[in-house]
């Protein structure tokens, strides 16, 4: 099920910063007819750091309810009791599985770390994956300790954004032989992660071109390095467009030149600076799918 490219969906907002419901209905339906394997809420990608727990709720249970393709909803906080209200509703709202990344700012030890995704995994009846990403959290997910995690009840697998290649193979040797999935959490590493035996991507640039997106691991996955090279290659301006300024910004900026749903960000994320716009627009322009 957790397989191929699962885009991190973006939250539109209206002109008040209330939640575009409608919006979010209609991006849904543009990324599963471009062949998406899945759809993950209320990441970091989705705001979910301004979003208030309603908010959070209702993204998750509206994309479950017009979704198609599985739900990976993200329910991760620094505070375990938020983590584990926020994966028990999206048990009980019908998601397929729960994102949880680990644990920011505070930067708790193994120990810590251990405990708080034990204790969401033995009260939920429903899969999670682990979410990696260092460089934006403090903590780091290290391949003992994932190796480790992955044997706890309903723990399947993890979004690594590490952005260490070694760190990756090292947690796709440790637990090869358990079914435990790995996917890219860098769109820039998904080639190489799949290359070692990953199952996909949670995407960014996945939200702005998913036909091309999906093609690229479709053929990674079918053995066709060439292709796969090829459109990794095609890719790779729009997925370093996707970071001129910290995500969400460009990826919410470029939903909006393509005609999706898109709206304000929520402060303090502000806006990108008009040159970098006008940079990202041309690349938008030759590499976005927009309708």
């Amino acid at each position: 099920m957790f397989r191929g490219v699962l885009p991190a969906i973006i939250t539109p907002f209206k002109d008040d910063y209330s939640l575009d419901e409608e919006g979010l209905r209609r991006n849904i339906e543009f990324l599963q007819e471009a062949g998406i394997s899945g759809i993950v809420p209320c990441g970091t990608t989705g705001e979910s750091a301004t979003l208030t727990f309603d908010e959070h709720k209702r993204v998750v249970e509206v994309a479950i309810d017009c979704a198609t393709v599985p739900v990976v909803a993200g329910t991760g906080s620094n505070n375990t009791r938020e983590a584990l209200e926020l994966t028990l509703h999206a048990a009980d709202a019908g998601a397929d599985a729960a994102l949880l990344i680990t644990p920011y700012y505070n930067k708790p030890n193994d120990r810590g770390m251990f405990e708080h995704y034990k204790i969401i995994a033995e009260s939920c009846d429903i899969p999670i994956i682990l979410y990696n990403v260092p460089k934006r959290t403090g903590a780091d997910l290290r391949p003992d300790l994932v190796k480790r995690l992955a044997g706890l009840k309903n723990i399947i697998g993890i979004k690594e954004a590490s952005g260490s290649i070694s760190q990756v193979s090292q947690v796709i040797e440790q637990t090869r032989e358990t079914g435990f999935v790995v996917l890219s959490g860098d769109d820039d590493m998904t080639l190489p992660i799949m290359a070692l035996g990953g199952a996909g991507v949670i995407s960014v640039v996945a939200n702005v071109a998913p036909r091309k997106t999906v093609e690229m691991v479709e053929a990674m996955a079918r053995g066709d390095l060439d292709e796969a090279r090829k459109l990794h290659f095609q890719l790779a301006p729009l997925v370093r467009s996707m970071f001129l300024e910290t995500n969400p910004i460009p990826v919410k900026a470029a939903c909006r030149l393509m005609g999706l749903a898109a709206g304000p960000l929520r402060l303090p994320l502000a806006p990108m600076s008009p040159d970098k716009e006008n940079t990202l627009k041309d690349i938008v322009e030759r590499l976005g799918e927009g309708r």
